[in-house]
């Protein structure tokens, strides 16, 4: 079982960081310390075997330290994302690095990072990732620690797919809140769609509409630990009753696809 979406910090920081997103977030509960020890812990007791840590340069200046941390912490059963911040005047230089540093892929999240997806002023970055081969994984729809408008809607998301020559993954089951419009304009595409924040959230019927018409092919399991833990996803994508052939999609395959594992 692969967990595609994950985060934790620097043990030096672990625990502002927490402390900090809990009071923007309505006092979310946290089922790690934030750090990687704590995630590897949480992970192992709900079966997981590899996840994947997306990290975000919520401000220009920390950028290539976000970076450097998710290149230190990856092993064989733990694989980084990293991140640029779009109004980094060497965000295209960053991508590079990125590459160079063999992570995995590049995560946004357009609400702490203050850009609309669909911006012209993203075009090149695309361009770049698309020319670097790297998958990105966007924060997808809504957020509790902002208010509207939101800056990836699936309307916006589908705008950008002709400058995106790579796996492109929408969290929170397409768009957290905006459900009946992912199921309306992002099944069927090319985007993948991962499984964190649905328990408890997320109508049941909601889910398996959309898992049904977007097809298993094109889901990746995930938890966004530490803020859901891996075996609430789980319930969820069980609650489906997807076929062990499905589900080995969902949990593994489509996973190992995109993170290039043999």
């Amino acid at each position: 079982m692969i967990d595609f979406h994950t985060h934790c910090f620097p043990d030096k920081i672990a625990e502002r960081a927490l402390l900090s997103l809990k009071k923007t977030s309505a006092d979310i509960h946290a089922h790690t310390d934030g750090t990687l020890s704590g995630l590897c812990a949480l992970e192992k007791a709900c079966g997981v075997d590899r996840f994947v840590v997306q990290h975000i340069a919520t401000n220009p200046k920390q950028m290539q330290a976000v970076n450097n941390f998710a290149a230190s912490i990856q092993s064989d059963t733990v694989f980084s994302f990293g991140s640029v911040h779009p109004d980094a005047p060497d965000a295209i230089e960053e991508l590079e690095r990125i590459r160079e540093l063999r992570l995995k892929g590049v995560k946004f999240h357009p609400e702490f990072q203050k850009f609309f997806v669909d911006d012209e002023k993203m075009i090149p970055l695309y361009k770049k990732i698309s020319e670097l081969n790297l998958p990105v994984l966007f924060h997808a729809g809504g957020d509790i620690s902002y208010m509207p408008p939101y800056h990836c809607t699936p309307q916006r998301l589908l705008r950008i797919l002709d400058y995106l020559t790579v796996p492109v993954i929408a969290a929170h089951w397409g768009a957290y809140m905006y459900w009946e419009d992912v199921l309306h304009t992002l099944c069927g595409t090319d985007i993948y769609i991962d499984t964190s924040m649905g328990h408890g959230i997320m109508p049941l019927p909601l889910a398996e509409a959309i898992a049904r018409k977007h097809t298993p092919d094109k889901l990746l399991f995930a938890s966004d630990a530490p803020w859901q833990s891996p075996k609430q996803s789980q319930k969820l994508v069980e609650a489906i009753g997807f076929s062990e052939s499905e589900k080995e999609k969902i949990y593994e395959t489509n996973a190992k696809k995109i993170l290039k594992l043999s």
